[in-house]
């Protein structure tokens, strides 16, 4: 069943690579349907990966393997939601040690430049604390930080 709305994500010869990347090492995340050129293109020859489906995370992508033309950007990220310490660091560590790499505030990029958002709960939670001062030191921890650390948010939210 072709769902009804899809992200389109460009990519350049890789949207396969990317696709089971992704399908390894996030849950509820797979490699659907694969589908080849049915003739030349300006980024390929009949034959090629020309399309992807799958899904990252329960969400419906398909990747399309357009060229060089496109770029990722921060313009779009997943965000990902992590329950503890643990699943941050599984996930950074998946995207930053397979070819990505880290930014800012939980911020990391894929090796295909896809950016992700790593983001514990307790970070959101804590910079939504209706206790403006809880939040604010929460907020400022968070500015210092690359990979988020759940202690050092737990700790600038008891002040």
């Amino acid at each position: 069943m072709i769902a009804r709305n899809t992200i389109c994500l460009w990519f350049d010869g890789t949207a396969l690579d990317a696709a089971t990347f992704y399908a390894r090492t996030f849950p509820d995340s797979a490699v659907g349907a694969v589908f080849r050129a049915p003739s030349d293109y300006p980024a390929g020859k009949q034959g090629d990966v020309l399309t992807v489906q799958f899904t990252v995370l329960g969400i419906p992508c398909l990747g399309l393997n357009g060229g060089p033309t496109f770029r990722h950007s921060e313009a779009f990220s997943f965000q990902v939601a992590t329950a503890d310490q643990a699943e941050t660091d599984r996930y950074w560590n998946a995207i930053v040690g397979n070819g990505g790499q880290e930014s800012d505030c939980g911020w990391c990029k894929d090796r295909w430049g896809l950016s992700w958002q790593i983001t514990p709960r307790v970070l959101t939670e804590a910079i939504a604390d209706p206790d403006p001062e809880v939040a604010r030191r929460a907020f400022e921890a968070m500015m210092t930080m690359r990979k988020i650390d759940v202690a050092a948010i737990e700790a600038a939210r008891r002040g």
